[in-house]
């Protein structure tokens, strides 16, 4: 284990309370130990993460138990799970933007990344987005189009950078590639994180590379806002997939939450009262579906999952087009909102 990461789980035993009311918020604190029923946050007592304690070794603070299924770790296994991330310098970032910790650079005068613009954290986030550019005529644009996605979106929510920094492993050094910019905001609409769709330099597709796609800032909890939500919401995935569902019912009210991880986690807005799942065909999207139902219904709002065709909406789009997905969802969406699927 690197210096950097038990320093940074150092900090994250000695702000464990934090992490767990953050990560975990169905738990809650009972005396030394934050109480809850499982990882995937659901309500109980079988999950016990202690709280106090040293900051390493046997007894230290943020390590848990699952009593029921033996389970045990730490503060970062609980972030992977809570979030979905898997590449661990990622995972990495996203505890560091729970702590409000720059991300560490070396002081090397060739790289792109200035020492005053700390990565990871919703700053950071915001400095990116406002120096994207708009969709309109950009290659974020053609790549839409080659999905299959015709429909204007706000350029508060979706925008283009030319050049925007990404270094795949093994690479010493970033590199810039065009990319497609997504707004992660909260309730209040305060912009928290941004999503980074990397493309190919024609914009026929995403760019080769090993990770297309990453997010920095505050993610767990907040959403890519496509259209605000009333009284219903669609809530999914992928932001391609939750654009297809709004190019066949550009009425509809649909947020992105960007991983399947991450869908289960999102706050749900007051005065809710029916959502919409949009799911994508794979187990981890449906076990996502199933916690964040539980979610609702616990909150008193209605919910119906929807189910696409092949692996996800955006599959059924470009394969049958958006008046057949339109006619798909109408099988499954309330008598109450079907006025929403008239263009």
């Amino acid at each position: 284990m690197s210096l950097e990461t038990e320093d940074l789980l150092r900090d994250l035993s000695q702000n464990a309370e934090s992490v767990c009311r953050h990560y975990l918020p169905a738990g809650r604190r009972e005396g030394s130990y934050w109480m809850v029923g499982d990882l995937q946050n659901n309500p109980g007592r079988s999950l016990f993460v202690r709280l106090t304690g040293p900051t390493s070794g046997a007894g230290a603070a943020g390590k848990f138990t699952d009593s029921a299924t033996g389970e045990h770790g730490d503060l970062l296994d609980i972030i992977r799970e809570r979030t979905g991330i898997t590449r661990f310098p990622d995972l990495l970032a996203e505890a560091r933007a729970h702590l409000g910790r720059p991300h560490t650079v070396l002081p090397d005068s060739s790289s792109p990344r200035s020492r005053k613009s700390p990565s990871g954290t919703p700053a950071a986030a915001a400095r990116l987005f406002a120096a994207s550019l708009p969709l309109a005529g950009s290659l974020a644009e053609v790549y839409l189009r080659t999905r299959g996605i015709t429909q204007a979106v706000p350029s508060a929510t979706l925008r283009f950078h030319p050049k925007c920094w990404h270094r795949d492993e093994g690479q010493t050094k970033p590199v810039p590639r065009p990319a497609m910019i997504a707004a992660v905001t909260d309730g209040a609409g305060a912009l928290q994180g941004v999503h980074r769709t990397w493309l190919a330099f024609d914009g026929q597709d995403k760019a080769a590379i090993d990770t297309p796609r990453r997010a920095i800032g505050h993610l767990l909890g907040n959403a890519v806002r496509i259209a605000p939500a009333d009284q219903t919401l669609v809530l999914g995935e992928g932001i391609e997939t939750m654009l297809s569902v709004r190019e066949a019912a550009p009425s509809l009210p649909v947020w992105a939450a960007l991983s399947s991880g991450h869908l289960g986690a999102v706050l749900l807005p007051d005065g809710l009262q029916r959502l919409y799942i949009a799911i994508d065909r794979d187990p981890a999207g449906q076990r996502a579906a199933e916690r964040l139902t539980a979610k609702a219904t616990e909150a008193g709002i209605t919910v119906r999952v929807l189910e696409p065709r092949l692996g996800d909406f955006n599959d059924d789009l470009r394969s049958h087009g958006a008046e057949a997905l339109r006619q798909h969802l109408a099988s499954q969406i309330d008598p109450e909102d079907q006025h929403r699927l008239t263009i």
